[in-house]
């Protein structure tokens, strides 16, 4: 068995698929923000992508199970590192969640701690000595993932928040959490939905109803949505070109190169274009869980699966969202939305990914 990490044994087709959904991010984010005061984030977007290259490859080099051994030590410097946010961050949209950094870059650590959740999950449910999830276990590490849940929360940004329980209910899901436990956390949801309802600021509030009636409020918080709809169903089957979005080019679609990346992307590329970039998401997930299948142990399969049950969230808020069946939550488009933490963190997990792949052949 070899000792040292090959980049010929990389999972060079979940790379590859990548690259080309970040070239399609670049070429939107291009062109949608041409001629506005975003106008330099595309070339900012290929500097992230090589960023992400870089600390994906750094990623691989450290082997996982150290990860998970000093994870919660990792943990700690997270949480310590959120409240730092909270302290001393920067405002930005009414949101205390960036630090800021040399060069007008910022640094969005609710990003990054995703890659914690996803290691700190994977050996709390590795180590466990029994095939069934017991509710003190439960109970344990919903407690630990609520933590950094609830200081996100708190900047305020319900969207990163809600991206850690996708980690930790697969997970759960996959150590083999037994019915009647998945019906008491039903009955509790319900119960507790109401008192989340009232913790909520009143935008919140506004977001998560607007999308089931945004004609409510059509110049309020329902204008994304109804913008953006309009955006999707302007490009037809083969879209209206590069550069030539009416609702893109002429500023009625909000931040059409973050959060609202994919309505740009629907109005100039059409149906058909929709079609492929889903389509690319699909394979990198199924490689993702093709990974996970093959570990080379209970470790490095939470890991995979929990980068795959993130990615999939991700693109299944962000996608319901810009077509009015999910709530406005910020979430963005993995890969394809300018904004580095999150291109950097998604790279990250690649590597992690990539790391439990090299691991089958590294003693």
């Amino acid at each position: 068995m070899k000792s040292y990490v090959s980049a010929r044994e990389l999972d060079w087709p979940l790379l590859m698929i990548a690259l080309v959904i970040c070239a399609v991010g670049v070429l939107q984010i291009y062109s949608a923000t041409r001629n506005t005061v975003w106008q330099d984030a595309w070339w900012k977007q290929i500097i992230y992508i090589g960023g992400g290259l870089l600390l994906m490859w750094l990623t691989v080099l450290l082997d996982y199970h150290k990860m998970m051994q000093h994870v919660f030590v990792t943990y700690a410097l997270s949480v310590a590192a959120l409240l730092g946010v909270l302290l001393v961050g920067r405002t930005v949209f009414g949101g205390r969640r960036w630090i800021a950094l040399p060069g007008g870059f910022h640094l969005q650590v609710s990003e990054f701690v995703k890659l914690v959740i996803i290691l700190l999950v994977a050996r709390f449910l590795s180590e466990l000595k029994t095939e069934d999830l017991e509710g003190r276990d439960m109970a344990k590490l919903a407690g630990l993932v609520a933590v950094p849940m609830a200081l996100v929360m708190k900047q305020p940004d319900l969207g990163t928040a809600l991206t850690y329980l996708p980690i930790l209910i697969v997970g759960m899901f996959l150590a083999g959490m037994r019915r009647k436990y998945v019906l008491a956390i039903a009955v509790v949801v319900l119960l507790v939905l109401p008192v989340g309802w009232s913790v909520l600021k009143d935008y919140q509030r506004a977001r998560l109803v607007s999308f089931l009636d945004p004609d409510r409020d059509p110049r309020g918080s329902g204008y994304q949505v109804i913008q953006s709809k309009i955006a999707v169903g302007a490009g037809w089957i083969w879209g209206k070109g590069v550069t030539k979005g009416s609702q893109t080019q002429l500023r009625f679609l909000p931040v059409p190169h973050t959060d609202f990346i994919f309505s740009a992307f629907a109005e100039e590329h059409g149906f058909v274009g929709v079609i492929v970039v889903l389509a690319l998401y699909f394979v990198l997930i199924m490689q993702i869980v093709q990974n996970a299948q093959t570990a080379p142990d209970r470790g490095g399969m939470y890991v995979c699966m929990g980068v795959a049950a993130l990615l999939l969230f991700h693109v299944l808020v962000n996608v319901g969202m810009v077509v009015g069946r999910m709530p406005t939550t910020g979430i963005p488009l993995p890969l394809m939305s300018a904004g580095g933490s999150s291109v950097l963190s998604n790279f990250m997990m690649l590597g992690l990914v990539n790391n439990v792949r090299l691991r089958r052949f590294v003693n």
